[in-house]
């Protein structure tokens, strides 16, 4: 931009690389992190930098953790007859904040997508087939979201879990079709886990 100093268009143009933020939302950011204290910019610097270097995707379960196992896969109290299927690691922590569940979970890396080009090979479904035949579990409860892609995962994972003894249930109730498990309320997110039902 003319007029503006070179590494504050640069930092504009990367703050709108983030999802929903437009180019008046990352000027206002931008000026915001100019005016921070030093100690606080270096700290944000810092962040982003140990986010980037340091966190890696769990062995287990693909969630996102600094060592080899995370912090849930590490936990003996949990429920170890139970497996949640969610979309994406950012998932899990909504999970967890409603309290409605205790067993381990596995992160799918997405959804089946013919229009994007994602099939089921895309997806990190060997290693839930595995924990499936390894563990002994008794259910598998797919969090997708409701929505077309996340309804055509569900169902395939179903056909390739059923054949190994696990019960496969879906959350269902209280979350709307189209929306996102990532911006639905505690409240709501607590009855689809109570409500959820076998596929």
């Amino acid at each position: 931009m003319e007029g503006q100093s070179v590494y504050l268009t640069q930092l504009v143009e990367s703050l709108q690389m983030l999802p929903g933020v437009g180019k008046k939302s990352a000027q206002r950011l931008a000026y915001y992190i100019m005016k921070m204290p030093q100690q606080e910019a270096k700290r944000l610097s810092e962040s982003i930098s140990n986010v980037r270097n340091k966190v890696k995707e769990c062995i287990v379960c693909s969630n996102f953790t600094e060592n080899e196992k995370c912090p849930i896969c590490m936990n003996e109290k949990r429920d170890k007859e139970s497996i949640c299927v969610v979309q994406e690691a950012k998932d899990i922590g909504v999970m967890e904040r409603i309290g409605e569940y205790n067993g381990y979970y596995h992160v799918l890396k997405g959804v089946i997508s013919p229009m994007e080009g994602i099939g089921p090979d895309e997806l990190n479904i060997p290693s839930l087939l595995n924990r499936i035949r390894e563990g002994k579990i008794k259910e598998v409860i797919v969090a997708t979201n409701p929505n077309v892609e996340g309804e055509a995962t569900a169902m395939y994972l179903a056909k390739l879990i059923r054949p190994l003894g696990a019960k496969v249930t879906r959350i269902a109730h209280g979350l709307p079709v189209g929306g996102d498990i990532e911006y639905a309320d505690e409240v709501t997110l607590s009855r689809a886990m109570q409500g959820r039902m076998e596929i």
